[in-house]
């Protein structure tokens, strides 16, 4: 949606701002729905090499910057006792609420079902999540959707016949 579009135009020109060259990606429900044709407005962001907050934080100074009034930055810290393993920044870009958290790779001890969580690469953090077709990413910079497993697009065709990617 051209709303969509502002978001991601944003994102791409705060990174810009703060000299990063870090990867933004939109994952999850958002590109799942965005792949079935659906309309969602669940934005997620999983960055590359830089936390959620310190990634929001770049946001407010860019748009701080151009004189556009911001919405609160909320960060919810880290709680693996409520299986909460990494910090989420969140806040309202262009109007939508946007989640921001690094990309994670999860490892367990022998016996464990609690992962030992850390910040990972793509292809780590599709691997690990719980459906092939939630392990999609919109790579904001390209426009492209990336299916790291070699298997999210297969899902998605299981649920439409008519597979037609509108972003």
């Amino acid at each position: 949606t051209p709303q969509e579009d502002a978001v991601c135009k944003t994102l791409s020109e705060a990174n810009e701002f703060a000299g990063s060259q870090t990867v933004i990606r939109v994952v999850g429900g958002w590109v799942r729905e965005k792949v079935l044709g659906m309309e969602s407005d669940d934005i997620d962001i999983a960055l590359d090499d830089v936390s959620g907050a310190d990634f929001a934080e770049y946001v407010l100074a860019y748009l701080k910057d151009k004189g556009v009034e911001t919405s609160k930055l909320a960060v919810i810290e880290r709680n693996p006792e409520q299986s909460k393993h990494l910090e989420t920044a969140t806040m309202k870009v262009e109007g939508v609420s946007v989640d921001f958290v690094g990309l994670r790779a999860e490892e367990y001890a022998s016996g464990s079902r609690i992962p030992e969580v850390r910040l990972g690469t793509a292809e780590e953090d599709a691997l690990r999540r719980d459906l092939t077709i939630n392990a999609l990413f919109y790579r904001v910079d390209t426009g492209a959707i990336e299916d790291l497993t070699g298997r999210g697009l297969d899902g998605a065709c299981s649920y439409s016949s008519s597979l037609a990617v509108t972003v």
